[in-house]
């Protein structure tokens, strides 16, 4: 596998100082990313990614690392701080319950879904706040769709509003781009997307964005999205009424073949 070989300036965030430290590392060991990765329990893919600060390490990942380089627990130390760093302190359960969900049930209305973001999507997205870690933020969003990865990846159900696919947000090739990955993951058996047309105007989902997350142990969970942040409910009248609403949100989107084919309607439009 062909690999960028970049180093991150270690003084830029918590993650390039990261990834700096594992490329300084494996090669004072001598050390390659593949037989690192194969030492530490992940892929060569991940090891460039972390390394290039274009990923969020997992703790797994640290632990590995700290066995694989003999490194005392350096990596397991430095984990926290990468994650309080790379994701605001009110997003962290949401992050807890992505990883542990067995199934997720998410609505969106002004933009794709972020775990199934192009990364020039993504890009785009979080430059519209005009951030100042605009590239950590981007690695963080990223890193979040490694649970599709997982040995058992949850059973994903996206309802997307179609002003979502009219909204050509980085411009034209990034759109398309994005397109393509909807059509793309919408073919895996465990991840089923459905659009609400824009001819369905009143709708369910029209209070805003939201997640209802499933486990194998305990009660689902309700993830609310808000401006400044978003807020967890456990309370079970509130998960009762979100998850009827979601029900109400498939039965008024189009089946996800016919979904389907309007996104690719959308993508051959910009293909023009």
């Amino acid at each position: 596998m062909t690999v960028e070989k970049v180093e991150p300036d270690p003084t830029t965030s918590l993650l390039a100082f990261f990834g700096a430290e594992v490329l300084r590392l494996r090669t004072e060991r001598g050390m390659s990313q593949a037989t690192l990765a194969a030492k530490a329990l992940a892929t060569q893919a991940m090891i460039s990614y972390v390394e290039r600060a274009k990923r969020v390490p997992s703790r797994e990942l640290a632990e590995g690392l700290d066995h694989a380089l003999r490194t005392g627990g350096h990596f397991v130390r430095l984990y926290p701080l990468v994650i309080r760093y790379a994701y605001p302190s009110w997003f962290l359960p949401y992050l807890e319950f992505e990883r542990e969900a067995v199934s997720l049930r998410s609505f969106q209305s002004q933009v794709v879904p972020g775990l199934l973001q192009t990364e020039g999507y993504a890009r785009a997205v979080l430059n519209a706040f005009r951030p100042d870690n605009l590239e950590d933020l981007v690695a963080a969003r990223m890193s979040r769709q490694t649970v599709f990865e997982r040995a058992d990846p949850p059973q994903a159900w996206f309802v997307v509003d179609e002003y979502a696919l009219i909204r050509h947000i980085g411009g034209r090739d990034v759109m398309r781009a994005q397109l393509e990955r909807l059509l793309n993951v919408g073919e895996s058996p465990r991840t089923v997307i459905q659009v609400i047309p824009k001819e369905k105007p009143e709708h369910p989902g029209l209070a805003g964005p939201f997640t209802v997350f499933g486990f194998d142990e305990g009660a689902d969970v309700l993830f609310v999205d808000g401006f400044s942040q978003g807020r967890a409910a456990t309370d079970p009248a509130e998960v009762t009424v979100a998850a009827r609403a979601y029900d109400l949100l498939r039965a008024v989107a189009l089946p996800p073949d016919e979904s389907a084919d309007l996104i690719g309607r959308h993508l051959k439009g910009l293909s023009a």
